[in-house]
């Protein structure tokens, strides 16, 4: 069997392109001309393979799916405009007014906004429950429950849990579970073989491959029957193991028209070919990075899974094949002290985004979950001490010797 990289590089283009080019071009085109009206009309009707117009689809975006696809050994793959499109597309297409999901209080702050601000106006309710604990999960599904969501690593929290229970628990009810990847991706976790139904991803991370295009993916990984899902089960009478991506193609992810930019999902594409050795050599950076900050005086907590002292080494150890990923954080005295230590910085960019090649810090207290009082981001487990870094893939003696500095000015 191929591996990785070999696969993304070599996965072949759906059509051979007249000139030979060895890298499929860029299609930045809107419409697709047909021969005659009955041609159109088909394509229309879905009874031939084609690209009508690139809100629906594109040759490049095709592209880009058809390589995620094979990376992750799933049904189908369907990219979007951005991550939080991902996400809102595969919940419209779940669920409905008057029904729930159920997912961890630990999440990505703009992923609780959705659910508790945008979604809820609409008439959808969030229950929280600790995923670690399968009995406080099943205490919170009912017949109204459509889809059980969780992180493969929380954002900022790191919280890792066991994602074969979660997922068991979710076919005892008959529930799809939805995962988001984004900071393992499928090079560090296979979600197909935990049981995940559905996975999102921000591919503007580390997909994307420095930050050049905002994108997102949902990948059917096969697994669900669609037939119990009550908004997809009249479709897979005509659609069968396809009804939950036919719901998305034809319906909710066309009309909301989040498609993804065909250059977003060139270079998307470009992202891939290298995304095994930037997260790897990244992963080797982190750990070396919070095996250094754990041993100084100054600062009063470090979280990463790969540390053996956190609580979620065992578990992040199995299911990441002893690959922890590329984001840290730890804890200084208090927000000043986090404030000092940003500023003092030379190397390492104060922006948000994750694995933009460049190391990225930030103050996730103040930004990213900034909307929320004090009390509601203790409770996501987001402290007013925390930063957030992003370990990118420069030399790892130059990031330790910038944090280094940083420390010096406490």
């Amino acid at each position: 069997m191929r591996g990785f990289t070999t696969k993304a590089l070599h996965t072949r283009y759906p059509k051979k392109d007249v000139h030979g080019a060895l890298r499929p071009p860029l299609y930045d085109s809107v419409a697709f001309e047909f021969e005659n009206a009955g041609q159109i009309q088909q394509a229309f009707e879905g009874r031939v393979p084609a690209h009508t117009y690139s809100r629906i689809s594109n040759p490049t975006v095709e592209d880009f799916e058809q390589r995620m696809r094979v990376l992750t050994e799933s049904l189908g793959v369907i990219a979007v405009s951005s991550g939080m499109a991902a996400i809102t597309n595969v919940i419209l297409a779940l669920a409905s007014a008057g029904t729930n999901i159920v997912s961890s209080r630990h999440l990505f702050g703009n992923t609780v906004s959705l659910f508790e601000k945008t979604l809820a106006d609409w008439g959808l309710e969030v229950r929280y429950a600790d995923m670690s604990r399968p009995d406080d999960i099943q205490g919170k599904i009912d017949e109204n429950t459509r889809a059980l969501y969780l992180e493969s690593i929380t954002n900022p929290q790191l919280e890792v849990v066991d994602i074969l229970a979660v997922s068991q628990c979710a076919r005892e009810f008959a529930l799809p579970l939805v995962l988001d990847g984004t900071l393992t991706t499928p090079f560090l976790f296979k979600s197909r073989e935990y049981g995940v139904a559905v996975e999102v991803i921000s591919a503007t991370k580390y997909i994307s491959g420095g930050a050049t295009g905002v994108g997102g993916v949902i990948i059917d990984n096969g697994l669900f029957d669609w037939r119990r899902s009550p908004k997809i089960s009249t479709l897979s009478k005509q659609y069968g193991r396809f009804a939950f991506l036919a719901k998305l193609r034809r319906e909710v992810f066309r009309n909301c028209g989040s498609c993804m930019a065909p250059h977003h999902a060139w270079m998307n594409t470009l992202g891939l070919e290298t995304l095994a050795l930037r997260i790897q050599h990244s992963c080797n950076n982190a750990m070396d990075i919070a095996r250094f900050l754990s041993k100084q005086p100054n600062v009063h907590a470090v979280n990463y899974p790969g540390l053996p002292t956190s609580e979620y080494h065992a578990i992040a150890s199995t299911q990441f094949k002893d690959r922890f990923g590329g984001l840290v954080t730890f804890e200084l005295q208090d927000k000043e002290q986090c404030f000092r230590f940003i500023d003092s910085l030379e190397i390492i960019r104060n922006a948000t985004n994750l694995n933009d090649n460049k190391s990225l810090i930030i103050h996730p207290a103040s930004t990213i979950f900034g909307e929320y009082s004090l009390r509601e981001r203790r409770e996501m487990g987001v402290p007013e001490s925390m930063l957030r870094l992003s370990v990118g893939i420069e030399d790892r003696e130059d990031l330790i010797m910038d944090m280094q500095r940083g420390l010096e000015s406490l």
